[in-house]
């Protein structure tokens, strides 16, 4: 009996741990290539934008998904995808990169995760689910230890020249707690 409460005690923690994410593997069919892991904890969140068509249901998510991750290998030449996690319509919260460097933002891929809502934002923003779902993760990823408690919050556009992650999302996220105005 005691083995039967700490494996579901094991299970619990585990997936506290992974803040409800959904694995790369659930959703690629074809393995991520391997990159070196950042340095934990982490403390530069940057969030950004797909920039394609919105979802709310897991298989248009994937196909949307599978579609960055192409667009990031063939046309952009990356690695694999760029982005560490991805944020749905429907609140899912998808691996990319992981806690893993990514190539999502020049000059702060070793010491940053990118955060993408899937849609473009210039005109609406995210769903009420997304925005909670990425809350919901930040925080999680305080509690165990891989995003720093006094992290910075920007959006992609005050690092880069790029209109992501879109104007009604940059007004969304300038009212999180951890957003810093002026990063550099």
């Amino acid at each position: 009996m005691y083995r039967y409460l700490c494996l579901l005690c094991l299970i619990f923690v585990n997936a506290d741990q992974e803040c409800g994410v959904i694995g790369f593997a659930q959703w690629s069919p074809n393995p991520r290539n391997e990159r070196p892991h950042l340095s934990k904890p982490v403390n530069l969140v940057i969030v950004q934008h797909t920039a394609t068509e919105t979802c709310s249901h897991d298989e248009s998510c994937k196909v949307i998904l599978k579609g960055v991750r192409q667009n990031h290998m063939e046309k952009l030449k990356f690695t694999d995808i760029g982005n560490s996690f991805y944020i749905s319509g429907n609140g899912q919260v998808y691996e990319g990169a992981g806690w893993n460097i990514g190539a999502h933002t020049r000059g702060f891929n070793d010491k940053s995760i990118g955060v993408s809502f899937i849609g473009d934002f210039r005109d609406t923003p995210p769903s009420n689910e997304a925005l909670k779902a990425a809350r919901d993760f930040l925080s999680c990823s305080v509690k165990n230890g891989n995003l720093d408690e006094n992290y910075n919050l920007v959006g992609h556009g005050q690092l880069s020249p790029t209109i992501s992650p879109g104007a009604k999302l940059q007004e969304v996220i300038e009212t999180w707690e951890h957003w810093l105005s002026k990063f550099l």
